[in-house]
Formats: structure tokens, C-alpha cells, sequence
């Protein structure tokens, strides 16, 4: 996972300075940064908790805690890229805001709290990767930890048809490109979160926490690639939108309306 991030970073340097030297300071260039850079810490961190030796469980439980409150993180901007998104696409509505916001949180809160209660109740065994000494927790914790993949596989599935119901409802008129983008990122966003929440749902129940942590921090890493990529791609679309009724502003990601 750290060769895959270096390696999407260094194809993307140029990219990404332009945007970062071109772009008006804002909220959104700064969820940017984070997301971008965040994924650094969190290696820094998955790896020295992987070769460390389990045998002083405070260390173990310090770093199995940075570890996913970091990835919590991570997860939580990368998606925020996209409930906006999907605020944008269906004109501002404060109530579907509200409802998305709401189910977030809630299932945000349930995850948490079952993170916290894997932490404090960890039994940590010997990996059955050789010569690998980390610190892993036992099967017994993976099987709760399912319930986390499982809300949020519900939710991004949710989201998924909910911008699905607004491009078929959108086919009606000529869109412009910038939707186009937006509504291209939101559905290939939400069935990559789909699928790998699905996944690690499936992994936690039946596979050991060596090789399920894998697929886990891959899930954190990837998505938070793809939301820092289409932002950029956003932004390289939105000096040229080619609308005749609408426009994307990235500093506050709302609809401005334009003249005809």
C-alpha cells in the first residue's frame, strides 16, 4: 500500500501543484490537503504497528488506536467530497443534506463505538505470516467489526441510487459537461465504496485480522486516491464548464446561476 501511494503521488505531482499553486484558497482546497496528505501518517503508522513486537500489549493498543483514528478520518474527508457532490446535483436540498448527514453520522457513531469497544477488549495473537511479529488482533474481534462495513456498504449504495435517480431524471435535458463529471464521479465513488466495504463485510467474518487488515487499509487509502484525483479533475473541468445555465464553484461547491 505505501509503494501504491507513492507511486500514484509521483504520477500525479505535476498535476497536483499546478492545483495547489492555481487554485483560490478554501474549505474544499483544504479538505483537499488533508485527504491527500493524511494517507502519509497513516502508513507511517500501519507499518510500524505490523513489525513491532506484539508482545507489550499498551504499545499494541496505542497504535491499533492511531491507526483507526486515523483511518476514520480518512474516510470521513474523502466522503465528504462526495456528499457535497451529491448536495450540488440536487440544487442545495437542505432536506436530503440533513437525511444524508443524519444516517452518516449515526452509522459514523455505531463504527466508533465498535472500534472502541475492539480496542479495549483486544486479545492480540502471533501472526501466522512467518517471521511477521506485529500486532494483530484476534478472529474473535474481527466478527464485530463487520457491522461497520455493513451499515456504511447500505449507505453508499443509498447514495448511489439516490444520484442514479437524478442523472436518469437529468437525461431529460442537454447537461453540460461539469454535470456530467460530477455525476461520472459520484456513481464511480459510490460503487468503489460499495464494493470494498462489501468485501471487507465478507473478509472480517472469514478471514484471520493479518490478512483482513490488508483489504481494510487498502479500502482507506484508494478511496481517499479517487476523491483527491476527481477533485483535481473537477477543478481542471471547472475552467471551461461550457454551461449555459449553471456553474460550479469549487471554493463553496454550489450552484451559481447564470444567465441564459
Amino acid at each position: 500500500m505505501a509503494a501504491f501511494w507513492a507511486y500514484d503521488y509521483a504520477c500525479t505531482l505535476h498535476e497536483e501543484w499546478t492545483f495547489l499553486l492555481q487554485s483560490h484558497w478554501s474549505h474544499m482546497k483544504g479538505l483537499y490537503i488533508v485527504t491527500r496528505y493524511l494517507p502519509f501518517i497513516l502508513l507511517v503508522a500501519d507499518l510500524y504497528m505490523i513489525f513491532t513486537p506484539n508482545e507489550n500489549l499498551v504499545t499494541c493498543g496505542m497504535l491499533v488506536n492511531i491507526s483507526l483514528g486515523f483511518g476514520i478520518l480518512l474516510s470521513v474527508c474523502a466522503e465528504w467530497f462526495f456528499i457535497l457532490r451529491t448536495y450540488v446535483l440536487w440544487d442545495r436540498n437542505k432536506i436530503l443534506l440533513m437525511a444524508i448527514l443524519g444516517t452518516y453520522l449515526s452509522f459514523l457513531a455505531v463504527t466508533i463505538g465498535i472500534g472502541i469497544d475492539a480496542s479495549i477488549s483486544a486479545a492480540y495473537a502471533t501472526s501466522p505470516i512467518p517471521g511477521i511479529t506485529g500486532c494483530y488482533q484476534s478472529s474473535a474481534i474481527s466478527d464485530r467489526i463487520f457491522i461497520s462495513f455493513l451499515l456504511f456498504s447500505v449507505f453508499e449504495l443509498g447514495l448511489m441510487i439516490i444520484t442514479l435517480i437524478h442523472a436518469i431524471q437529468g437525461c431529460r435535458r442537454t447537461p453540460c459537461r461539469l454535470y456530467v463529471v460530477l455525476v461520472n464521479h459520484n456513481i464511480f465513488y459510490y460503487a468503489s465504496a460499495f464494493f470494498f466495504a462489501t468485501m471487507n463485510m465478507f473478509t472480517s467474518l472469514f478471514l484471520q485480522d493479518s490478512y483482513r487488515t490488508v483489504l481494510n487499509g487498502f479500502q482507506f487509502l484508494t478511496l481517499a486516491i479517487f476523491a483527491a484525483r476527481m477533485h483535481i479533475h473537477l477543478w481542471q473541468t471547472n475552467h471551461h464548464p461550457r454551461c449555459s445555465d449553471s456553474m460550479i464553484h469549487l471554493s463553496d461547491m454550489t450552484f451559481v446561476n447564470v444567465p441564459a
